[in-house]
This record gives C-alpha cells, sequence and structure tokens, in this order.
C-alpha cells in the first residue's frame, strides 16, 4: 500500500472495503497520512493533524488535547508496526465534516481500529479528533518479567482479598530468581529457597500475586527507563517517564493490571514514580518491614513501601501489613500509630524552592484551599536547611554501600549495566572511607534536625520538583531533573522516616495536564497513623 502513487486510488478503492464511497480528496488524504504512519514521517503527521489546542488524540495509554501534546507524545511513540487497511467505514457529517473508522491489519498478525473526525480546514482535509484501538498485546516486557492470571494464589482469606499484587524484581519468591533488571543478573542468580516476608504478609492477607515486575538496575535510577527491557508506559501521562525504580509496580498499578505494588525506596523509588502516576505511594519508616528476602541497594536507606491507586487500598494494606493482626514479620507494630498525627504541617521552604514555579503556584493554591477549609491544620513555614546539604552526603554513603552490594559481581560482568548506572557505579567504586565516615557524621547531625522537625507536626512539601520529563528527554536535562529530584526525596530517606506521596496536585506539561504529588513526612514508626492523615487532607480539600 505504502508504495502506490498517491494519485493513483484505483487499485486502493478496489482492494479496501467501503474506500469506494469516500470522496477522492478525502481518500487521497487518508492515505497520504497512512503513508506518513507507516513511514514514521513526523513532520507529515504533524500536518494532518489540525494546528489547534481541541484537537484531539486519544488511545489506551490515555487522552492527548491539543496540537503540541499530540505532536510531543509522537516524537515518543516511534513508529507503527507493518500494517494494511483493509476496511474503512465513511460517515458523511457535512460537506466539511466526515468520520473515518478503519481497520486495519498487521503483518505479524491482528488487527487495530482506527477512528477519525476530518474536516475540511482552508481548503484542507485535516484530523480534529482520532482514537486508536490498537491490536491485542502479549505480554509488555517493559512492565513484566512473569506475569499470571494470578502468578501466585493467596495463601488465606483476609482482608486483602480480591487484590492483586505487583512485585519489583528485587523481592525473593520461592522458587524463582531475582534479576534486579538486568538480564546478566538474572542468568546468574539462583532459584531463591524462601519468600520474602514483605511479600508474604500480602498473600497472608488476601492479595493474591499478579507478577514479577521491572525494575530500574539494581534500583539505582529514579527515571524508569530501562536499556534492556524498555521503558514502562506511564499511565497518567502518555509519552512521558513513569518515574523509577521502582517504574514496573508503579506502571502495573497505574494502568490497572495490579491494585498493589510492592516496592522500595532508597532515595525515592517509591515516591518518585507515585508523582509521576498520580498513585498514593508510602515510604514505610526505616527498618519497620523487615528486608530479608530483598536485594539491597544502601541498607542505611532502604525501605519497603507500597503504591495503589487510593487511598482506601493504602490504608488496608498499612492496617494489615503494619499491624497487630496482619504480620508475623513486622515488630514494631502499630505503636506511635495508634494516636492520630499532630493536626499541623511545616511547610519545607527550601524544597518549595526548588519546585518548579506552576508546582509551587499549584501547591500554593492547595495550601490556601486547605487553610480556607471547615478542618484547617495549622500551617507554618519552616527551614530544614540547604538540600545539597542532604544530598551530598547521601550520595557518598548510599555509593559506597551501593559498590560494597555489587561491586564483586560488576567487576566480574564489566559492560553488563547500560550506561547511566555504570557511570553511577563508577563514582560510587570512588568513594573513599574518610569521605563515607565524614558523610555519615553529617548525616547523623541531619537526622536529630529531622526528627525534632516532625516530633509535633508533619513536613509538607512537593514530593517532586514537577511532572514527569518526556521519555525522549536525554542528557544534561535528565540529569539536572535526576539531581534536582534527588534533592527533594533524600530529606526523609536520611531521617529514617515515613513518607507518602498523594496525587493532589495538577499541573501543566508538553503533554498535557500531569500529576505531581504532595509529600508528607512524619515521626518514625508512625505509618499507619501518616496514611489516615494523608487521608483527611485528602478530604478537607475535597470539602
Amino acid at each position: 500500500m505504502t508504495d502506490a502513487p498517491d494519485h493513483d486510488d484505483t487499485d486502493y478503492r478496489a482492494q479496501v472495503q467501503g474506500a469506494r464511497e469516500i470522496p477522492a480528496d478525502l481518500l487521497a488524504a487518508f492515505r497520504r497520512y497512512e503513508q506518513a504512519i507507516l513511514y514514521d514521517d513526523l513532520d507529515v503527521l504533524d500536518d494532518f493533524f489540525a494546528d489547534d489546542p481541541s484537537t484531539m488524540r486519544g488511545d489506551g495509554g490515555g487522552l492527548l488535547v491539543g496540537h503540541d501534546a499530540i505532536s510531543a507524545f509522537r516524537g515518543v511513540r516511534g513508529g507503527v508496526p507493518s500494517r494494511v487497511i483493509e476496511r474503512i467505514e465513511y460517515r458523511p457529517l457535512s460537506d466539511d465534516a466526515a468520520v473515518l473508522v478503519s481497520v486495519s491489519r498487521f503483518a505479524a498478525g491482528g488487527t487495530g481500529l482506527q477512528t477519525q473526525l476530518w474536516q475540511r480546514i482552508d481548503d484542507r482535509w485535516q484530523i480534529t479528533v482520532a482514537h486508536v484501538t490498537p491490536r491485542a498485546q502479549p505480554l509488555d516486557h517493559s512492565v513484566w518479567r512473569n506475569v499470571g492470571d494470578p502468578f501466585w494464589h493467596a495463601q488465606a482469606d483476609g482482608p486483602l482479598r480480591g487484590l492483586t499484587v505487583a512485585v519489583k524484581d528485587l523481592f525473593a519468591i520461592k522458587g524463582r530468581r531475582i534479576g534486579a533488571g538486568n538480564p546478566t543478573y538474572l542468568a546468574t542468580a539462583r532459584p531463591e529457597a524462601t519468600t520474602a516476608p514483605a511479600v508474604a504478609d500480602l498473600l497472608n492477607g488476601g492479595a493474591s500475586l499478579r507478577g514479577i515486575a521491572r525494575t530500574d538496575e539494581f534500583a539505582y535510577s529514579i527515571a524508569g527507563n530501562n536499556p534492556h527491557y524498555g521503558t514502562p508506559p506511564n499511565g497518567a501521562v502518555p509519552g512521558a517517564l513513569p518515574g523509577g525504580s521502582s517504574n514496573g509496580p508503579a506502571s502495573a498499578v497505574a494502568t490497572g493490571q495490579a491494585e498493589i505494588g510492592l516496592a522500595t525506596d532508597t532515595a525515592g523509588s517509591i515516591r518518585v514514580p507515585a508523582s509521576y502516576q498520580g498513585l498514593w505511594g508510602l515510604r514505610t519508616t526505616h527498618g519497620l518491614v523487615p528486608r530479608q528476602g530483598m536485594l539491597p541497594l544502601a541498607q542505611s536507606f532502604d525501605t519497603v513501601g507500597w503504591l495503589t491507586r487510593d487511598s482506601r487500598t493504602l490504608q488496608l494494606v498499612a492496617d494489615w501489613c503494619l499491624g497487630y493482626e496482619g504480620s508475623e514479620s513486622t515488630e514494631n507494630v502499630y505503636g506511635p500509630s495508634c494516636d492520630d498525627l499532630p493536626w499541623r504541617f511545616l511547610v519545607a521552604t527550601e524544597a518549595l524552592e526548588s519546585a518548579e514555579p506552576d508546582t509551587r503556584a499549584a501547591f500554593e493554591t492547595l495550601l490556601a484551599r486547605l487553610a480556607s477549609s471547615p478542618d484547617a491544620p495549622r500551617i507554618r513555614a519552616v527551614s530544614i536547611g540547604d538540600l545539597d546539604s542532604y544530598f551530598e552526603p547521601f550520595r557518598a554513603v548510599q555509593g559506597a554501600e551501593a559498590w560494597r552490594n555489587n561491586g564483586e559481581w560488576l567487576r566480574e560482568h564489566p559492560g553488563a549495566t547500560g550506561a547511566a548506572v555504570a557511570e553511577r557505579f563508577r563514582a560510587a567504586a570512588a568513594v573513599t572511607a574518610a569521605q563515607e565516615s565524614a558523610a555519615r557524621a553529617e548525616l547523623a547531625r541531619l537526622r536529630e534536625r529531622l526528627h525534632a522537625l516532625v516530633s509535633d507536626a508533619v513536613l509538607i512539601l512537593p514530593t517532586v520538583p514537577g511532572p514527569a520529563p518526556m521519555r525522549t528527554r536525554t542528557g544534561t536535562y535528565v540529569d539536572a531533573v535526576r539531581a534536582a529530584t534527588l534533592r527533594m526525596t533524600t530529606p526523609a530517606a536520611i531521617g529514617g522516616l515515613p513518607s507518602l506521596s498523594a496525587p493532589l496536585l495538577t499541573v501543566g506539561s508538553l503533554l498535557g495536564p500531569a500529576p505531581v504529588g504532595v509529600s508528607l513526612i512524619s515521626a518514625e514508626g508512625t505509618d499507619i497513623a501518616l496514611v489516615r492523615a494523608a487521608r483527611r487532607l485528602e478530604q478537607a480539600l475535597a470539602l
């Protein structure tokens, strides 16, 4: 089809069911558009979509509104597999508007459906609305390593019955290997003899295991792009990065393939994908949930936590896994969480100043709404100190521990990791004992400061500087976003404090409206109470 001249429609009309009814100029426009799709000719495709902020394109990944958002998405999508159009349904709406519904058959098997509203604008046919139903998808290897329906049945009938879990590929599951987001590591790993307690707790609560979900390599990233398995979809913003390193569980939950993501957070790996994809994400108090059977990155900061689409599910999970009834493996159950947290918020000014302008404006609007709500808390600004004073010692200790955990394996398997993670490990290997010791002393001082701040209040700040970057962003831009993000996420990690990201902000992006999380940080051991406080905040803003 793509090699046929644009002006010769005779054979095409004969080959495609329904094409005979379509006006010649509209059919010619449709054919040129299809050829541009197959050749991934971005300039031609941009020209066929009406240059208007009301132009729309939707598919299973979400809705894009506006020519600029559609154009930005197309740049990250890449081309489509080889296909032919085998049927077109034409419905005229007026002399200058028509609906075309076409069925495409792919060379590799399967069919898809395209619905388009074409309008004659300045004597040219252009698309103003489009919806694409792709062919049935096989296993999405960017999201899942293994998946089933279910992959592993629940072990009991409990409060989590009916819920499914996506487990980050760092946790032990009996009889399975840990892959750590790296195919060479997976190939050299041994099957696990037991299942990690964090996984078992969910199964004992009645949840079933949907599958083992992807992670950035060795969890040493917060972007969510894996050079070996691809980049999982962002369930909230088509064409944007999903956030990492818990990208697989986050994408599985955001796209409705699981209700719970079991994940880890060292420097923000739960909170960042929660923010990017409009999820609820809880980083638990350091050491509260046992890390046995979990591949470590940096033990001084690694924690277990969960991702969900709504606050009620997160409350169910926290109550079960951290409560007396649910967890045989968690020793610090309930404890301080028996009581509600003080209804007082401290705005971390340095974090707010580090946020992008649109995020800062949205956050300040949220605070104003909260202050005028019937359930208004006390709110005041507080300084937590220069964010670089947190980030630099954190990075030194994290790097030293990451190299101790993985250095020997990396030396034995040179070239096994992607370039970005390899560079981080090179920097980690260069951390000296003296630098690590000095950094640990500084971290102890910062930890005391943070614990004092949350002794009678809750810290509140934007989770990340702004919305998820586009997947096409590379180089210095991504490095700058990573550094700015870590400056905002590392204080909670340094304090070993529970931190929850709630999807309470929406800001503009090149790809359309995008979520940004609001983080709450509370005293250690108050995890369940923190979820209750976040739900109270959600309710106060809804009034």
